[in-house]
């Protein structure tokens, strides 16, 4: 049992007035057991333009129209590329658009007998999946900050965007504890390693989502912080003790259950704290996702699995084996099978046979007719096209963004006292942007805002890329030219991408780091150290003499350090999580 009473979990997270609880009622009761089914699941689709008159289309409306599924995971796009060796360069994923993605949702809309409840995955923003869409910084940046009313604006703003293109839940807030500094998965998209935090600021994400009329979903339940494996690849195991889940992975999930969370997303990882049973993942265990969530925590909300697609699942069982496990393990809603028709005839054969209970199956349905009906679906289920650019990435919105990236900046380091840069103007500076592999950057190359604003400040700026794939010849040339500069800023960014399996730098781009390090000291010359994305690079560049994280990539992210090291902005952020043995948690040097 969870130790202590915790927060008050509602009695119900939806609230019907008697026109939307007669529409249910009325609803439920016209369902045949192929509808009810088809309720239970949720294709996806990909919101580059398709014209209604493709392959594409068709298959998603026959989706709609004979599996009757209850709603349409969007993602973003992705384009087809070669498989070839010696250049890994190609990345197939893009960002998708606004305008087609609710196009679209209206056209299946439109041939849906019910309401499609539509989610999709943005954990940052509409932009996190969308061009053009506000695209918050990582949630660890929020917890480098700890202020829950960004968080609030951050859910409310992602709300406003999502419900303009058609979308009506979020695959948010993430609230697994990264306590694992090798987590190759989660890391930046934890609010950090305290449980308390991650509560206080995924509670107030919540709060902001369903201010702006979204579903918030909890995710991925019951902790995935404690893992070195990615569930896209393969199934984690997370062998803790009970009492250590109930004081560290559980509490921010009650906390935001108490908040008004409508949904959970269980996880594929296995706890044999909580399930003994072999290959019994959280989405597939009955004992976690019906005897831990809805018995013991009481959530009476919606349970999303994971996405189906994911190895951890593909690797043990069939789409339709898979389907019917999960749906027997307790989940509301299968999301993203890899074969949605045979998904929905092993789940029909598996009521009809006994083996899921009907009565099961009515509940789940029940469950999703009233979040359709609390989100106003059984009134008004399209959306304005001509609305969608007056709301999608307004400049009220980025100003948020911009503010939680400029104060989550945080110093760890500074020897000499470097930040802010006292060099003039007139100052020679090489600047090294060190990436972790030169492949999949699609959506947005490492140094493409920070290269531009450096030269605004120091306009005798020399760029250099270099990677793991930078021969030894390119890094010795580096190394000799260096000596020639008034100072060296070096960006280094490192991903923890689903389905990479890295998390490092090269090994002999760390050498140069550290070479260039002695001898700018040597010189008296200042070197500035900036970790964009993963903030446990740190760990192996403890000894360069000033180290400055951001725990985020892009614009926002760029555009703050640049004004951090001008001397234009405060440095303020704390670390969320502890560098071992180095730097603890909320360590931060005030500038």
């Amino acid at each position: 049992m969870l130790t202590g009473a915790g927060p008050a979990i509602p009695a119900t997270p939806w609230t019907l007035d008697k026109a939307a609880e007669t529409w249910v009622t009325k609803t439920f009761a016209a369902m045949s057991l192929d509808e009810k089914v088809g309720q239970l699941l949720t294709p996806t689709f990909e919101s580059s333009y398709i014209a209604t008159d493709s392959e594409e289309f068709e298959r998603l409306a026959r989706l709609v129209k004979e599996q009757k599924v209850g709603g349409m995971l969007v993602f973003g796009g992705s384009e087809a590329v070669p498989s070839v060796l010696l250049n890994p360069a190609y990345g197939s994923v893009t960002l998708g658009n606004p305008l087609n993605a609710a196009s679209m949702y209206n056209r299946l809309q439109a041939l849906a007998t019910v309401p499609l409840l539509n989610p999709a995955d943005f954990e940052g923003g509409l932009g996190f999946r969308i061009k053009g869409g506000t695209r918050f910084p990582n949630n660890m940046a929020f917890g480098a900050v700890g202020d829950e009313q960004l968080a609030y604006e951050s859910g409310r703003i992602t709300a406003l965007e999502s419900r303009a293109i058609g979308v009506h839940v979020n695959f948010a807030p993430v609230l697994d504890v990264n306590n694992n500094a090798r987590n190759p998965v989660i890391n930046t998209r934890s609010f950090g390693e305290d449980p308390a935090l991650v509560g206080r600021l995924g509670a107030a994400y919540v709060r902001g989502l369903r201010a702006g009329g979204m579903m918030a979903t909890l995710k991925h339940f019951p902790g995935h912080g404690d893992t070195d494996v990615d569930s896209h690849l393969g199934l984690p195991i997370i062998s803790v003790p009970r009492e250590r889940l109930d004081q560290v992975e559980l509490p921010p999930f009650r906390e935001a259950i108490a908040a008004g969370a409508e949904a959970v997303m269980t996880a594929h990882i296995e706890l044999p704290a909580l399930d003994p049973d072999p290959n019994a993942p959280a989405t597939l265990s009955r004992r976690i996702a019906t005897g831990l969530l809805r018995d013991e925590l009481q959530f009476k909300g919606l349970v999303y699995t994971d996405s189906f697609t994911m190895q951890a699942i593909t690797n043990m069982l069939t789409p339709a084996e898979a389907a019917v496990k999960a749906i027997k393990a307790g989940n509301d809603m299968l999301l993203h099978s890899p074969d949605d028709v045979a998904a929905h005839a092993a789940i029909k054969a598996a009521v009809e046979s006994g083996e899921i209970p009907l009565e099961q199956v009515n509940a789940s349905v029940q469950r999703i007719l009233r979040a359709k009906a609390s989100l106003n679906l059984h009134r008004q289920k399209l959306v304005d096209l001509n609305a969608v650019a007056t709301v999608v990435g307004a400049r009220a919105h980025q100003r948020v963004v911009d503010e939680v990236s400029q104060r989550s900046v945080t110093l760890l380091k500074d020897e000499a006292s470097q930040v802010p840069l006292r060099i003039p103007a007139t100052a020679s500076v090489l600047y090294l942007s060190s990436i972790d592999y030169p492949s999949t950057w699609r959506m947005g190359a490492p140094s493409r805002t920070l290269i531009p604003e450096l030269k605004k400040r120091w306009p005798n700026l020399t760029a250099i890329e270099l990677t793991d794939r930078t021969t030894r010849s390119e890094l010795e040339l580096v190394r000799a030219m260096a000596a020639k500069y008034d100072a060296i800023i070096v960006g280094t960014f490192v991903r923890t991408a689903s389905f990479s399996g890295r998390m490092d730098l090269g090994a002999e781009l760390v050498k140069l780091l550290r070479d260039l390090s002695r001898a700018s000291s040597a010189r008296q010359v200042p070197m500035v150290t900036v970790c964009f994305g993963n903030p446990y690079t740190a760990s192996f560049l403890s000894d360069m003499p000033t180290l400055l994280v951001t725990y985020d990539f892009y614009d926002s992210a760029e555009r703050a350090v640049a004004r951090a090291l001008a001397g234009e902005a405060p440095i303020t952020g704390k670390l969320p999580i502890a560098l071992p043995g180095q730097y603890p948690l909320g360590h931060g040097l005030q500038r």
